[in-house]
């Protein structure tokens, strides 16, 4: 009987010999064996002991083996030996080539396997009814002449990509799982965390009633304590139990792996079915809610400090649904309020030991003028920055929490002032794949001979603004194009062509404005290597205008230019542009 499923099978003469060996398994324990006598035959060369150490480290340059303790001694990381290029020695599994000795000796070295019946004979086809290989004598024979038998090539090619698709779904939830051990640590740091919070508060109001809370002090802080050792335990033993299952599926996974590494079609497709149902197994171990936590970082206490001072000893926590109200008001991180250019970005949270849910929050920002409030953010974060505001502008902020029951009250004004002057860089997060930045954003080229868009970090939605770009590069006569864009403009095609971008492109002879794809105000003067070009964005009296070397081209290039702008720029590989200076003139 089979000690891991319990069935039973019958042995002929041969006894235990009669069953199928497991060619697989076998060379990759050969090979694993043979790597470990490989390593374990690899001594120090300059050792006093007898027998040497076994060598940690084989110096390309000395070519001489060292232990640890050697190397230390005879080959320090300074001087002269600074430059020498320490590498593991031969046959360790890190060293280059490590397990190669041992792969061939198990796979490329091992003869063909031939058919257990009939010895002269070689495996080449594949008895689907009786799910083994067989050969063509075999076939002769008849016994599986009604059978499905099938080319042993293709059944093993189908075999292996059934085990690898398995294979993804363990490892989806091998990532899962891992990134819930992350959760479930982070878990315990909240409870921690939090209850540290009550008990810290607990202390407070227990100070606050003169000496008849002393006894039931002691009382509640154990209660807390208990509330956070059994949350802690469940967790951890969550963290046990997860952390057992994805050793397992990890374990599964790599001798799959090694399995799909062997070129045995016969003796993969002898384990293939066992293991892709092992696979199909541990995948479905992972069950629904198997990945949530079971018990939450909050704690559902409360003191009631209310009730009159003989009342004291009968003073305890309360386990009790509060009635939904209101939230109360939001606290403004000061420390993590601040300006950049014309965004302003606002951090909140609410009060500890809130017991009133929130579902979302509503900022609130004036017009930089001493205006009216308007709504700038909904939603549920607690940080929010807010772009293409007006330059040197004070604004004040501030935020309210909501949920089923209404709307709570305003937090604090906060008075945030926008930068006088702009600056910008270029913005890596909205550039296009293909554009290559350097010199911490300042510097933009592209790795792709198409043309690709790069938007600035200032937004403008308001003054008159003019900056300058330096053309560092200007190869095979290229038409890079300068403007402005909305930050939703088309980043896989030049500047322009689309209705979200306003722009100048030019070559090494003239320039023409675009914008949807439309081309006009031809204009004698290029560009080339040191050339810089400037844009000037008049939100005041709504145009644009361009000049390069300091001479304008033509007219003011676009009237009626209102809203939220950002400096843009598209070009390719033979093009290096460089921001050389920007000023926020009104």
């Amino acid at each position: 009987t089979c000690p891991q499923c319990h069935r039973s099978a019958s042995l002929d003469q041969r006894g235990l010999r009669g069953f199928q060996r497991n060619r697989l398994l076998e060379a990759i324990v050969q090979r694993y064996q043979q790597g470990r006598a490989a390593a374990a035959a690899a001594k120090c060369q300059l050792c006093d002991r007898s027998p040497p150490e076994p060598a940690a480290v084989l110096c390309e340059q000395c070519e001489v083996l060292y232990c640890a303790a050697c190397q230390l001694r005879c080959h320090p990381a300074r001087g002269p030996f600074a430059k020498h290029r320490l590498v593991p020695p031969p046959g360790h599994p890190a060293a280059p080539g490590g397990g190669e000795a041992g792969g061939k000796a198990a796979g490329g070295g091992c003869k063909v396997p031939t058919c257990a019946e009939h010895d002269l004979e070689n495996y080449s086809m594949y008895c689907a009814s009786c799910r083994s290989p067989v050969c063509y004598q075999c076939l002769e024979e008849g016994r599986h002449a009604k059978h499905d038998v099938r080319a042993l090539g293709a059944m093993w090619k189908q075999h292996k990509a059934q085990l690898s698709q398995a294979l993804n779904g363990v490892s989806d939830k091998a990532k899962e799982a891992k990134e819930f051990l992350v959760q479930l640590k982070n878990l315990l740091q909240q409870i921690q965390e939090n209850g540290l919070d009550y008990e810290a508060c607990l202390v407070a109001q227990c100070d606050a009633l003169v000496d008849a809370l002393t006894r039931q002090k002691a009382k509640l802080l154990t209660k807390v304590t208990k509330e956070r050792e059994h949350k802690l335990k469940v967790v951890w033993d969550q963290i046990n139990h997860c952390t057992l299952k994805l050793r397992q599926s990890t374990g599964l996974m790599e001798y799959c792996l090694e399995v799909i590494k062997e070129n045995d079609p016969s003796g993969f497709l002898q384990i293939s079915d066992a293991l892709i149902k092992r696979v199909q197994v541990s995948q479905e171990q992972w069950v629904k809610g198997a990945l949530e936590p079971k018990v939450s970082a909050e704690f559902d206490l409360t003191l009631d400090s209310e009730p009159l001072l003989q009342a004291i000893h009968q003073l305890d926590f309360i386990q009790m649904k509060f009635p939904v109200t209101v939230p109360p008001v939001p606290l403004l991180q000061l420390e993590k309020c601040c300006t950049r250019n014309n965004s302003v970005t606002l951090a909140w949270r609410m009060p500890p030991l809130s017991h009133n849910p929130v579902e979302g929050y509503i900022l609130e920002l004036d017009d930089g003028d001493g205006g009216q409030f308007r709504e700038v953010y909904v939603g549920k974060e607690t940080l929010c920055t807010i772009d293409g505001l007006h330059f040197n502008s004070t604004y004040n902020a501030r935020v309210k929490a909501f949920n089923s029951s209404g709307v709570g009250p305003y937090s604090k004004t906060v008075v945030l002032q926008t930068s006088d002057v702009a600056w910008f860089s270029f913005d890596p997060s909205s550039a296009h794949r293909d554009i290559v930045l350097s010199n911490d954003n300042q510097t933009a080229t592209c790795s792709s001979y198409d043309d690709r868009v790069v938007l600035g970090t200032a937004a403008f939605s308001k003054g008159v603004h003019y900056w300058e770009l330096h053309v560092d590069r200007y190869d095979n006569h290229p038409d890079p194009a300068f403007g402005i864009a909305r930050i939703n403009v088309v980043k896989d095609m030049m500047l322009g062509k689309d209705d979200k971008a306003w722009a100048m492109y030019v070559d090494n002879n003239r320039s023409w404005f675009m914008h949807c794809n439309s081309h006009t105000n031809r204009t004698e003067g290029g560009v080339c290597k040191g050339a810089t070009v400037g844009v000037l964005l008049d939100l005041n009296k709504h145009y644009l205008t361009f000049y390069i070397n300091g001479q304008q081209q033509g007219p003011p290039a676009f009237e009626n230019i209102e809203g939220v702008f950002m400096p843009a720029l598209s070009l390719n590989r033979n093009v290096q542009v460089s921001p050389c200076s920007s000023v926020c003139l009104i």
